[in-house]
């Protein structure tokens, strides 16, 4: 039994990290075999789905994994703004170390998948904006729901920006204007 939760695990992390480099359309099935080592029956057995569930498997994955690093960068946060900035920097950072090739778990496959898909990514931002807003809320920020909305629309944009021209400076850019969005709140 152990085998096979060893071998569901490196499917679903080797899938995850190609899509967020390549997409939804991008990555086939033989490539997450032949990347991850994994023997051929085993997708299916672990993911009778298919594509579709291997990809919001791996969107629920990385969503997890963004909420938990997010929330921990916030608590650890004096302020919103610290917070933001640290926010930015990681992804920043991210971002660099990977020379631009991983993008935002959620992002990259959103636009494509079908609608099992899809259902993975509409709950992987509702996550996301719930950590913030809840963040923002105990911060005493007005309209927590709102300006969560706008941070998460914004930097999921700026992402985008960055990985496209491969320079960090739009979310630099966003957090820059979203810390006077704080201010004001």
């Amino acid at each position: 039994m152990g085998k096979r939760t060893d071998t569901r695990e490196r499917t679903l992390r080797t899938a995850a990290t190609l899509f967020r480099t390549q997409g939804y359309h991008g990555t086939g099935l033989n490539q997450v075999l032949a990347e991850g080592g994994l023997p051929k029956g085993s997708l299916y057995f672990h993911f009778p789905g298919g594509k579709e569930q291997l990809a919001a498997e791996a969107v629920a994955l990385g969503a997890g994994e963004l909420c938990d690093w997010v929330s921990a960068i916030l608590d650890a946060a004096p302020d919103p703004g610290a917070g933001l900035d640290a926010v930015i920097q990681g992804l920043a950072e991210h971002l660099t170390a990977s020379d631009f090739n991983l993008g935002c778990p959620i992002g990259t496959v959103a636009p494509d998948g079908g609608d099992l898909v899809r259902d993975a990514c509409v709950s992987a931002f509702g996550a996301w904006q719930d950590v913030v807003r809840e963040y923002l809320a105990g911060q005493g920020v007005s309209d927590p729901d709102e300006v969560a909305t706008t941070l998460l629309a914004a930097l999921e944009g700026a992402q985008l920006l960055a990985r496209t021209r491969r320079d960090t400076a739009p979310l630099y850019a966003v957090g820059k204007t979203m810390r006077t969005l704080l201010k004001g709140r």
